[in-house]
């Protein structure tokens, strides 16, 4: 568990398929977020306009940790995902900056995502945590129900308030049936 990880794998479940976001996926996943209900418990409630969700994607991209997210079913492209701030000393990766198409709400599609997410997150890291605006109630449901526990609160990188869950690679493999 040392040096720099693979942060964009290609990942594979029964539902959905990550891979690595890469600029000519924009179009793709602005059908997906144009959505304004998505976003309305989101921090970054007005994302569903095509200007900011631009600059969304253009800092994914930079982040060198971005997926897109497609439909194993339909290969359509459904939601983005990605993994942040990899912090070797303290063997911690932030997953976040997470949205589905609704058609894919219920729990099913983002719970795989996640678990693929964590499965791989365990193989260089012992902890996991999720910043979640302290609204978005959809968000903190979804990772308590991974084992994720509520551990702080913080200001995340854009200066805004986080409830901050962590999940440690015991407490998922033990959580996980």
């Amino acid at each position: 568990m040392s040096g720099y990880p693979d942060l964009q794998p290609t990942l594979t479940g029964e539902l959905v398929s990550l891979r690595p976001l890469v600029a000519s996926d924009g179009d793709a996943l602005y059908a997906v977020a144009a959505d304004p209900l998505i976003w309305e418990q989101h921090p970054s409630f007005d994302r569903y306009q095509e200007p900011v969700f631009r600059a969304f994607v253009a800092d994914a991209l930079a982040s060198g940790g971005a997926f897109i997210v497609h439909d194993r079913v339909t290969g359509e492209a459904i939601g983005s995902s990605r993994y942040f701030g990899w912090d070797a000393d303290r063997s911690e990766i932030e997953i976040g900056w997470s949205f589905l198409a609704r058609s894919h709400w219920g729990g099913r599609y983002n719970g795989e995502m996640k678990r693929l997410m964590l499965d791989h997150a365990f193989t260089f890291a012992t902890s996991a945590v999720f910043l979640i605006g302290p609204e978005n109630m959809r968000s903190r449901r979804a990772v308590e129900r991974l084992g994720a526990l509520q551990i702080a609160d913080r200001i995340n990188s854009l200066g805004r308030a986080s409830v901050v869950y962590q999940i440690t690679a015991h407490r998922y493999r033990s959580h996980t049936p």
